[in-house]
């Protein structure tokens, strides 16, 4: 036994349990209650889900469909007194992981800034033209690209 005596308490073995009597005996779902703050893994729920994410890849453009995009954004900005509507499908870069999502949006026209390369809808959301992949709208029917 490694030189430890088995019968070293004996003496107090058989002893009843101490029960305070100043406090309530403490159920077993309160005990634990007291360790639930302390989590030794914090974080490590949210990095898993956060793992399972998926994202989508940004869709490169061909020369041909920028060509036609550009197209449309200009005639878009021949109609900018009357609003027009349109509907867009922009790239949303993920602020935490490479790549991001694709969005629909149909929006009235406000203004189309070439310079910063945005599209200003009437309520003032901001659309990156890089990141804007299709549009569709009236104005476009009857146009062959």
């Amino acid at each position: 036994m490694s030189g430890k005596d088995p019968h070293r308490y004996d003496d107090i073995i058989d002893l009843p349990r101490f029960v305070s009597k100043g406090r309530n005996h403490m159920s077993n779902y309160d005990r634990a209650a007291q360790f639930a703050p302390f989590d030794a893994l914090t974080g490590y729920d949210e990095a898993i889900e956060e793992t399972g994410r998926s994202t989508d890849d940004e869709i490169i453009l061909g020369e041909n469909e920028i060509r036609i995009l550009d197209m449309k954004f200009q005639i878009l900005l021949s109609h900018l007194p009357e609003h027009p509507e349109v509907k867009i499908r922009c790239f949303i870069p993920d602020l935490y992981k490479e790549g991001g999502s694709y969005k629909d949006e149909t929006v009235k026209v406000k203004r189309i800034d070439l310079s910063e390369r945005v599209l200003v809808a009437e309520d003032n959301r901001r659309f990156d033209l890089d990141y804007i992949i299709s549009a569709q709208s009236e104005l476009f029917e009857n146009i062959e690209f």
